[in-house]
């Protein structure tokens, strides 16, 4: 398998795997852009598909997390038609020396103790050779892998660790680093109209937001009534089913 860095240069031009639309694809590359100058790296398959990693330093990450010296990685996504052939481990790889040329202490991932969508696979990280470093009250894990065995071990913030608000009704946070959102918040929002649910979104729009945010995913986090409910991007059924919920 052939790979390619996505640079400035060549965004415009390139797709990027996991939007579903070119408006999805622009907001995306639009967030990617503002990004590359903190040091975000898109690494992905030349062949058309989900099969690529994004990371970046974790100062710099749109997570409430602590691993100065690390690098954090908000992507490591192979699926369909690529799995099972050891790309995973190529993306891994080379994240991996890239962040040694860096000098960087290691790696940082979110993940779960039970497999939860966009979140990392425990069991192949702890294959690979991560370490479970944190974990919040939500079930949401961080996992490191460090290069060195005395260096330090990452955590959450304590706004992630327990995550949860002070208003009631629901209320979703959510950032442009995911592309699925730009579809389906103004969704769950029309729908939440017509239906007479009152529902408040939170746009996190600034690195500084997303680290104070009051959830280990700042990708997409529904709260209801204070408590964290899923950091999983749900569709109208799913979205009714937990505003019905007593």
């Amino acid at each position: 398998m052939d790979y390619i860095y996505i640079t400035k240069e060549n965004i415009d031009r390139e797709h990027i795997c996991c939007a579903m639309s070119n408006n999805q694809s622009n907001r995306k590359k639009e967030w990617l852009k503002a990004r590359f100058e903190d040091g975000l790296v898109f690494y992905r398959a030349v062949e058309r598909g989900k099969c690529f990693i994004e990371y970046m330093p974790a100062e710099k990450a749109w997570h409430p997390i602590e691993a100065d010296g690390y690098m954090h990685i908000n992507c490591l996504w192979v699926s369909g038609s690529f799995k099972g052939h050891g790309y995973s481990n190529d993306l891994l790889d080379e994240c991996i020396r890239d962040a040694k040329s860096q000098g960087k202490k290691g790696l940082t991932i979110l993940s779960s103790a039970k497999k939860k969508g966009f979140l990392a696979d425990a069991k192949y990280l702890s294959y690979q050779g991560f370490r479970k470093a944190d974990e919040s009250d939500a079930g949401i894990e961080l996992w490191y892998f460090p290069f060195q065995k005395e260096e330090s071990v990452p955590q959450f913030r304590e706004c992630a660790k327990h995550p949860q608000i002070k208003e009631d009704g629901i209320v979703i946070y959510y950032s442009d680093q995911c592309p699925f959102t730009y579809y389906w918040v103004p969704r769950l929002t029309e729908f939440a109209q017509e239906n007479g649910i009152p529902l408040k979104t939170v746009y996190i729009d600034s690195r500084e937001a997303a680290q104070s945010a009051p959830s280990p995913v700042t990708n997409f986090t529904l709260f209801k009534d204070g408590k964290f409910i899923t950091h999983e991007i749900l569709s109208e059924k799913k979205f009714l089913t937990i505003a019905e919920k007593q």
